[in-house]
């Protein structure tokens, strides 16, 4: 008989490997922040009415959403992250460019109709989506993969009522990104009448913001009840900046800038925390974890998708009118800072009420910038 010898330590990726897939998930967060940030402006910008904007988001939002749970069972079952992640991210690069360059079924059909540009965008949206969520589940699994790999079935999980709460709070934090950098651009130009460049500046700051904050928070020893603790600080503070975002008149509207600051450290304090806790349902028990990553991201692309589509099907290409020292409440400023902030307060709620099983601090296997 041979004795199987199981390798409990765990295996780290090389700094190669650990560059290589940082290039390619870079290049995710990039074009995912042009898709949410710019899209619904650009698209109506064109010519494309709201609801037919609408529906080129919510058909790349279903696009990624069954994409994500097949191939994280995919991978679940085959393994090679590296071809998933290479076929992802070419994906991407070859439909980013007919997705904000121009609609390339319209040139050849020789068209310009808005049920012509709205099925070629919608073409684009689905090859874009699709390619993302190839690359973002097969990064997260790669990094997942460098501890043990147990045997025990993902379905003892399903059973956990830690799984619906890691599950509420992910979807939420997802609403609050999502919905904030779709209706960003669109709010500071129609609601707060700020200048052309702030439709790029304000992001960027948010951006920066965020990325600093991520790069602080990867230096942390972490602990379920401080995974909690941080994302409620998150959440909080993404409840008084939608606040402000509502009440905000045009006349203080170089406030945003200062706001921006403080929605790019929330946004980084909810997503780190919300991940952290998806590794921490996970833990060592690796089998079957694509079926958990993978379920999350298509319930949070499902129910973000038809929320988009919804708040975005109201929305008005023109400029709302009102006066420069009160607030005009237009479906973006709704969107913007209502909808962010009741979920982040929704998600605070039920972070209080998880519990999970490791008393002691640790630090991440692999930081961020290894």
């Amino acid at each position: 008989m041979v004795n199987e010898m199981v390798d409990d330590e765990p295996k780290s990726l090389g700094r190669c490997s650990v560059f290589t897939y940082a290039v390619g998930h870079m290049l995710n967060d990039i074009t995912s922040s042009c898709w949410y940030t710019y899209l619904l402006l650009y698209l109506t910008d064109i010519g494309l009415s709201p609801s037919n904007a609408a529906t080129v988001t919510l058909t790349g939002q279903f696009a990624d959403a069954f994409t994500t749970i097949i191939a994280g069972e995919l991978i679940d079952r085959f393994g090679h992250f590296k071809i998933w992640h290479g076929m992802g991210c070419l994906l991407v690069a070859l439909s980013f460019t007919s997705l904000f360059g121009g609609c390339l079924p319209c040139k050849i059909l020789g068209s310009d109709s808005p049920v012509v540009q709205t099925a070629g965008y919608c073409i684009s949206s689905v090859i874009f989506c699709s390619g993302w969520s190839c690359t973002q589940i097969s990064h997260i699994l790669k990094q997942e993969s460098n501890g043990k790999r147990a045997t025990a079935s993902w379905t003892y999980w399903l059973k956990k009522v830690l799984y619906y709460q890691v599950l509420s709070i992910y979807v939420l934090t997802r609403v609050v990104t999502n919905v904030s950098q779709t209706f960003l651009a669109v709010y500071v130009i129609n609601d707060l009448r700020m200048s052309p460049s702030s439709k790029a500046l304000i992001p960027a700051i948010i951006y920066l913001s965020s990325f600093v904050a991520s790069v602080l928070l990867q230096e942390l020893k972490w602990s379920g009840e401080r995974l909690k603790a941080f994302f409620s600080a998150g959440g909080l503070l993404w409840l008084f900046c939608g606040a402000v975002v509502i009440f905000l008149p045009i006349n203080m509207h170089a406030f945003m800038y200062v706001l921006s600051i403080l929605i790019g450290i929330a946004n980084a304090l909810m997503m780190v925390t919300a991940i952290g806790m998806e590794s921490e349902l996970v833990d060592e028990d690796l089998d079957g974890s694509a079926f958990v990553y993978g379920s999350l991201g298509f319930i949070d692309k499902v129910l973000c998708g038809v929320f988009l589509y919804f708040l975005e099907s109201y929305e008005s290409a023109d400029p709302v009118p009102c006066d420069l020292t009160y607030p005009c409440f237009s479906v973006t400023r709704f969107s913007l800072g209502f909808i962010p902030g009741i979920s982040a307060l929704i998600g605070v709620v039920v972070a209080f009420f998880i519990r999970f099983h490791t008393p002691n601090p640790k630090t991440l296997r692999e930081p961020f910038l290894a």
